[in-house]
Order: structure tokens, then sequence, then C-alpha cells
């Protein structure tokens, strides 16, 4: 069984900051991509950023330059910094994950979603 939780939601001004962060736990035998979605009320999910294993990442234009993901793979763990936050940022944020087992079954993991709400 594999688990994704996520922190650091909030609350932030625009023009704020947020840190968010996912950690991977279960039984993992090793992580490819790890990404960031997010889905505001009356819209679709959408990738906002993802990161494969060896660094490589891919940003939504619309966050380009303003939010950084990165991971810690000792950790199982991603992170999205994003700054510079704008009111339209405002969505639950879902991480995602594509994991083998030590069975080397590949499966695609969701966390629960963090709120974000760029507000003043």
């Amino acid at each position: 069984q594999v688990q994704l939780v996520e922190s650091g939601g909030g609350l932030v001004q625009p023009g704020g900051s947020l840190r968010l962060s996912c950690a991977a736990s279960g039984s993992i035998f090793s992580i490819y991509t790890m990404g960031w979605y997010r889905q505001a009320p009356g819209k679709q999910r959408e990738l906002v950023a993802a990161i494969a294993h060896g660094g490589s990442t891919n940003y939504a234009d619309s966050v380009k330059g303003r939010f950084t993901i990165s991971r810690d793979n000792a950790k199982n763990t991603v992170y999205l910094q994003m700054n510079s936050l704008k009111p339209e940022d405002t969505a639950v944020y879902y991480c995602n994950a594509d994991i083998v087992d030590p069975y080397y079954t590949n499966l695609i993991y969701w966390g629960q979603g963090t709120q974000v709400t760029v507000s003043s």
C-alpha cells in the first residue's frame, strides 16, 4: 500500500508565497515522475508542474517563472515552491506520483489534495 501525504496549503495574499510538500510512503521500489495538479471550482484538473526521477521538469505556461518543482529522492518527497501568487492560482492542489512497488507493479497514486487560496 502506498500513501501520498500533502502539506503546506493555506491562505495567502496576492504576491505572496507558499511551499507545498508531498511525501510518499509504503511499499515503494522506485518513483518515476512526480507532479502537482490543481483543480479550481467549476474547472477541470490541470497539470501545474512535473519532475522526472532524474530531475527534468515541465511547467504549465501559467506558472512558468513563478513556481518551482523539486524532489528529494532519498525522502520520496516532491515540493512545489509558489511565488508571486495570483488570485487565479486559487485551487485544490493534488500531488501525483508514478510508483513501482517491490513486485514491479507500476501504478499512479494521488494525494488527498490541499487547498491554496490567494486573496486579499
